[in-house]
């Protein structure tokens, strides 16, 4: 062989220090070929050089046959690195407990580097967990928020509605009347249409209370308005004047046609009688007063001299009806409020001047 000794001696301390540092194993010579045992320390020495290169790829699963103190070492090392690549996954897995009894300072590094994990983990955790317990008091909070808002708008809603509406038949109340009734007012009249405002009374309503009692007039009361409303069209407005007189506005009618909408409601209440609690129905009657006004009427400065002139009228109507036998609808005279100083238009001669019972 080409730069291999020649001496037996030093052919053989070639051989082992080849298969030490060569990067692949030579073949034993041929002039070591007849000497005892060295095919054994050959493929021996080959052996522990495949481990060990195993070892540096990181495979441990070698199967370690041969024994002796080499054989022996590379057991406890493949052993070694088989437990610390368990406990690195135990690591990865959260066990923080783990420590490394071997490898000298690479166990002391690694050991630092599991408890340092463990304190920063720890800290993670607790402040996950605080931020976790934020989170569920500023949503307990938006909740809490939210309800109150919600209740605060049910509550205002609550209240609005009964700053507008009679709390006993939940019409409007005469405020919210006339400012609901004064807009549709100055729309109808910008369209050029008349409109009416009727009034209603109910008849010999103070002989029902000492007959039946003041539940008993609650429930009538009710039970008119749930009557009435059934014969209002949705843009008529509907209100309780006081006690047992009630005020309703029809848009865009003449006399005749508010004179005809009171009738409806007049027939109808007389047609429904109101039920008791002892399960008996007593008969109601109403008298109904109806004022129209006329579109050139409107003025915006003399809006509420306009509304204290038609209800003026309607009431006075109302109480004509009532002086004859009741139980009726009477028209008021055409007559324009004190502020207006215009000529009457063709609208008012479409319509009676003194208090009469239309037959339509």
């Amino acid at each position: 062989m080409t730069g291999t000794p020649k001496d037996p001696m030093d052919l053989l301390v070639w051989l082992v220090n080849s298969l030490i540092e060569s990067a692949s194993p030579p073949p034993i010579p041929e002039e070591l070929q007849d000497v005892a045992n060295i095919e054994e320390l050959h493929q021996k020495l080959v052996v522990l050089r495949g481990i060990l290169s195993d070892f540096t790829k990181g495979n441990l699963s070698a199967d370690i046959r041969m024994k002796g103190f080499m054989a022996g070492s590379f057991k406890a090392l493949q052993s070694h690195l088989r437990h610390m690549t368990w406990q690195v996954q135990q690591v990865e897995s959260g066990d923080f407990t783990q420590r490394l009894q071997f490898l000298g300072d690479f166990s002391e590094a690694f050991n630092n580097m599991v408890m340092q994990l463990d304190t920063t983990m720890s800290a993670l955790r607790l402040k996950e967990e605080a931020l976790t317990t934020l989170a569920k008091t500023l949503q307990k909070e938006v909740e809490l928020r939210t309800a109150a808002v919600y209740a605060l708008k049910q509550s205002e809603a609550k209240f609005k509605y009964l700053a507008e509406h009679d709390a006993l038949t939940g019409v409007l109340n005469r405020r919210s009347f006339h400012s609901l009734t004064t807009v549709e007012i100055q729309s109808a009249s910008l369209a050029g249409m008349p409109c009416c405002i009727a009034m209603l009374d109910i008849d010999h309503f103070k002989k029902f209370n000492d007959t039946y009692g003041h539940p008993e007039g609650d429930e009538a009361l009710k039970h008119m308005v749930s009557t009435a409303q059934k014969h209002l069209r949705q843009c008529d407005i509907f209100g309780r004047y006081g006690g047992e007189e009630f005020i309703f506005f029809f848009s865009g009618a003449d006399l005749q046609q508010g004179y005809a909408a009171a009738e409806r409601i007049r027939a109808a209440i007389q047609e429904t009688p109101v039920p008791t609690t002892d399960k008996r129905t007593v008969p109601i009657t109403v008298s109904m007063g109806v004022a129209v006004i006329l579109p050139e009427w409107y003025s915006t400065e003399h809006t509420g001299a306009l509304m204290q002139h038609i209800t003026t009228n309607a009431d006075s109507a109302l109480y004509e009806a009532k002086k004859l036998s009741r139980n009726r609808v009477l028209t008021a005279a055409v007559t324009p409020p004190p502020y207006f100083t215009g000529e009457a238009s063709a609208l008012a001669s479409l319509v009676p001047h003194p208090p009469s019972r239309h037959s339509l």
